[in-house]
């Protein structure tokens, strides 16, 4: 062998041995995206009622798309119940069903699973009006979304990304200057749902990363990443001729599908409905008072897919 090759033969070696003690997976190692979570990700009914970033997070990357997530869905309905299918007693269970029944057979290594979870876990009907199960916190809800990073590597997968709650007090539902919407239409302080929701965002956040850290050194031969999907929405809001691109002017705080409630007449029906349609729709940050656009689950795609085939770190913490 000449010296050259012998080179060339060690800066190979060195290379992947870097990348397997690299955080996060090296460039081209992962062929499947499995998604759980809520209607932020649910492909069948996406809460932006167009296409869910899942499905173009796919595309971008070139990954198979295997969708768990669910409309409406809590980490837990012991924690904080619904009439909705949750990630631990209904999404976890039907994953690992088709698993041992042998309709799903996927490879740990070029696998990654993600969490988009907490939109509903700290919202209406739960922890800002206090209806969860009595004594639950937002402390076990991200407890309970740190415990699937657990459930999965147990059985074997090996790479993980959560994303964090984003933030929710920019959205028509939870801002100062709400008004009764298909979400809810009793009376409330807006003000104090807007600061409350920023408590809540901005603590559960860092606790899921102070958590996630803290369990990153036991999952051995795993790679696991938060996306910072409060970061990115806030650069949306704060920038958001850098990412939407329709035809009208850029518009952050109110949405393409916009119903104004009756007050405390939920049964009556909306007062007053303002749909935008055409190519309009891609310059809204929000499709209706809680969703994002459709142009913004394109935002979030590219980021977690350039994130996945690490084209960027931007908007990801790979822990290990």
């Amino acid at each position: 062998m000449s010296f050259l090759r012998f080179l060339v033969s060690v800066s190979l070696v060195l290379g992947c041995a870097q990348w397997s003690a690299a955080q996060g997976p090296y460039p081209g190692q992962i062929k499947n995206l499995v998604t759980f979570g809520d209607s932020y990700s649910d492909v069948g009914n996406p809460g932006d009622n167009a296409t869910a970033w899942p499905v173009y997070a796919a595309m971008y990357g070139d990954f198979t798309l295997y969708p768990y997530a669910k409309s409406g869905g809590t980490c837990s309905n012991y924690l904080t119940p619904r009439l909705f299918p949750s990630v631990f007693e209904d999404e976890l269970p039907l994953y690992f069903t088709e698993r041992e029944n042998g309709s799903l057979v996927l490879e740990p290594t070029d696998t990654m699973y993600t969490l988009w979870i907490g939109t509903n876990d700290v919202g209406v009907g739960e922890l800002i009006t206090g209806q969860q199960t009595p004594g639950v916190t937002l402390v076990d809800t991200i407890s309970c979304a740190v415990d699937w990073v657990k459930v999965l590597y147990t059985a074997g997968a090996r790479n993980f990304i959560v994303q964090n709650m984003l933030p929710l007090q920019l959205t028509i539902l939870y801002s100062a200057d709400s008004y009764p919407n298909r979400y809810w239409t009793e009376q409330r302080n807006t003000t104090e749902w807007n600061v409350f929701m920023t408590e809540m965002t901005n603590t559960g956040n860092t606790l899921s990363a102070a958590m996630l850290s803290a369990l990153a050194p036991t999952l051995t031969g795993a790679h696991l990443g938060i996306f910072d999907s409060y970061g990115l929405i806030s650069d949306v809001y704060t920038h958001p001729q850098n990412y939407l691109n329709g035809t009208a002017a850029y518009n952050v705080t109110g949405c393409i599908n916009s119903c104004v409630y009756q007050l405390d007449e939920s049964t009556a029906g909306p007062v007053t409905c303002n749909v935008t349609e055409g190519t309009a729709r891609d310059s809204f940050m929000w499709y209706d008072e809680l969703h994002p656009s459709e142009q913004t689950d394109r935002v979030i795609a590219r980021e977690i897919a350039a994130a996945i085939v690490r084209n960027s770190s931007t908007w990801i913490d790979w822990l290990i």
